[in-house]
């Protein structure tokens, strides 16, 4: 299945400053974040950011506020975003069809967020090189786990890609300039 800029969104689940420096190789998570959230501004797609407990945690990092909506900012308590009733109605009033997911961390609330929303009938895609956890062994056994659950495991490009659709557009163009070196 391809993804559509029509049909799909971005999630990105619970990338916060009293998190990520625990997190493996959190500056690649971060760049990578940062490229898949410009890239679906260019495609249109709506980006949606989970914190969890955020009086706790901090927020999300600094690096990637500026390109992540404001309007599209959830707080939970709950591990996965499906289980919280506010994110879960902001999840579903946009409809999305496909969901795309990053963040941290990848063995709990990516790997719960994402298997909820598959349960939800939706097509879900986790972004390998934009989730991480802590120890690399649980972002392995997590990403085999979704997999196992009939979830697409992709890279930034492949979605970036499958959002520009073909080449010959002002998008395209921009993303083949600003987003492929």
């Amino acid at each position: 299945m391809l993804i559509y800029p029509n049909s799909s969104c971005l999630l990105v689940v619970d990338i916060q400053e009293k998190l990520v420096p625990a997190v493996h190789e959190n500056e690649a998570l971060i760049a990578n974040t940062r490229w898949l959230a410009e890239v679906a501004k260019l495609a249109g797609v709506p980006v949606l950011t989970s914190e969890q407990y955020p009086q706790g945690l901090g927020r999300t990092v600094e690096q990637l506020r500026d390109v992540l909506p404001e309007d599209g900012y959830m707080e939970k308590l709950h591990f996965s975003c499906m289980s919280d009733p506010s994110c879960n109605e902001k999840i579903n009033s946009i409809r999305p069809n496909q969901v795309i997911i990053v963040g941290m961390e990848a063995h709990v609330c990516v790997l719960q967020t994402a298997i909820q929303l598959k349960q939800q009938a939706r097509e879900v895609y986790v972004v390998a090189d934009c989730v991480s956890s802590r120890n690399p062994e649980d972002k392995a056994m997590a990403l085999e786990r979704m997999r196992h659950c009939g979830i697409h495991i992709v890279t930034k490009e492949m979605v970036g890609f499958e959002w520009m659709q073909q080449s010959g557009t002002p998008e395209f163009k921009e993303f083949s300039m600003n987003y492929l070196r």
